[in-house]
């Protein structure tokens, strides 16, 4: 990057053990008060590039870096009240609003609770002095209460929703709303929908969500594809190009791969990764609608509370029909390749070493869409290795095992035909 004329700090070590890591580590915390930036902690990396392809990653992480996290910084500051949102799924979220307090270089004045029993817990009132943290999160959390007075008032939970007025139910530890038609619920579960992980409607914000719903009446996501422009042209601030770029858009977003429309449901408890689980474990969206809660548990990470969400969510005849009008208005599901149409059905494959003429994401998606399920680990399941060059711990494991081992020669004969 320097070489490059990329503005680099300048501090870096290069470390050859763990108690040099620990002392660039101490080094950073004693002298982090001087530098010109903020820091909560120092990044560790493998600087060895062979080894970072043989450590590989998750699905959200490497493995081949860690941050060091120092001690959060902790202030102390007044509640002024606590609001309640609601969130895509209908969830009661409270927020603390605070006395403006300087925190870790920022001004905080919101921090966050996460239930009413959270608040019960903590000891949290209006007009309390409660100590906040703030360390690699956006929105600082209320770690507890350190003093009250007379003036203290007791937070109460809602009786209503405090978007739509209806009735809450109490579902575990959290309050929902009831009503689907719910102005905010509505407006977070389209913008959820339309986002990059979801349907990926370009230019598609909250803003225009609010707008679709308020003017509109925009209330599912079906209610998309039936757009038209002249109601657009109705709307503040949409002009001719921009009602066009719109309904493009969504056009455009009328084909959907499995694990996008997934996420893009906003299924409780199912994210990013949840929904790449299913789309690869279920041939289509018919096989997961009848699938039963021990049909999703058989799945790794998928627990009872995951899994009775997600089978509740297929049970409930209004998402059934949404799912069925979007069907009808032209929505297609693009599905992971299926098991009778690849040379790696039913292989659990792992691939290491460095590969000349792949990336390791671009062999994973080849394996995935032959039939195959890459795995970043060797284990018992594995039936595959594919080994590069400097493969390591992996290959050796797999020799332990008497898992079968290929080149990369024999597996581009395989991909090949």
């Amino acid at each position: 990057l320097k070489a490059h004329v990329f503005k680099v700090h300048p501090f870096l070590r290069v470390c050859k053990n763990l108690e040099e890591v620990y002392a660039a580590i101490e080094e950073v915390d004693r002298t982090r008060g001087d530098l010109d930036i903020l820091t909560d902690g120092a990044v560790v990396k493998v600087n060895d590039f062979s080894v970072r392809e043989e450590l590989g990653a998750t699905d959200k992480f490497p493995r081949w870096a860690i941050a060091y996290k120092f001690d959060a910084e902790e202030v102390t500051t007044l509640l002024k009240d606590v609001v309640w949102q609601v969130g895509r799924t209908g969830k009661l979220t409270p927020l603390a609003l605070l006395d403006p307090v300087e925190l870790a270089g920022a001004t905080v004045k919101k921090a966050t609770l996460n239930n009413y029993g959270d608040i019960v817990r903590k000891g949290v009132k209006k007009g309390a002095r409660v100590l906040v943290r703030r360390s690699n999160e956006v929105i600082p959390e209320i770690l507890g209460t350190t003093e009250t007075g007379e003036g203290c008032e007791e937070i109460l939970p809602p009786e209503t929703c405090p978007s739509c007025g209806r009735p809450l139910s109490e579902i575990g530890a959290n309050l929902f709303c009831t009503n689907r038609d719910c102005r905010d619920r509505v407006i977070y579960s389209v913008t959820n929908f339309c986002s990059k992980d979801g349907a990926n409607i370009e230019g598609f914000s909250e803003m225009t969500a609010a707008q679709l719903y308020d003017e509109l009446g925009v209330k599912k996501f079906s209610d998309l594809y039936a757009l038209e422009k002249e109601s657009l042209l109705k709307l503040e601030g949409f002009k001719s190009k921009k009602a066009d770029n719109l309904l493009k858009n969504i056009a455009g977003a009328k084909k959907i791969r499995f694990r996008n429309f997934l996420y893009a449901l906003g299924i409780e408890n199912v994210g990013k990764k949840t929904a790449g689980d299913l789309a690869k474990r279920f041939i289509d969206i018919e096989a997961l609608q009848n699938a039963k809660v021990e049909d999703l548990t058989a799945m790794d990470d998928v627990g009872e509370t995951v899994a009775e969400s997600i089978a509740g969510y297929f049970r409930d005849g209004e998402n059934r029909a949404e799912i069925d009008r979007l069907f009808s208005l032209g929505v297609e599901i693009e599905y992971e390749k299926t098991a009778e149409e690849g040379v790696f059905v039913g292989q659990k494959v792992v691939l290491t070493g460095s590969l000349s003429q792949f990336t390791r994401g671009e062999a994973e998606e080849i394996v995935r869409r032959l039939g195959g399920e890459p795995q970043s680990g060797v284990t018992k399941t594995t039936t595959l290795v594919v080994a590069g060059e400097k493969a390591g711990s992996k290959l050796d494991k797999a020799k332990a095992l008497g898992i079968k081992i290929i080149g990369e020669e024999e597996f581009k004969s395989l991909i090949n035909g």
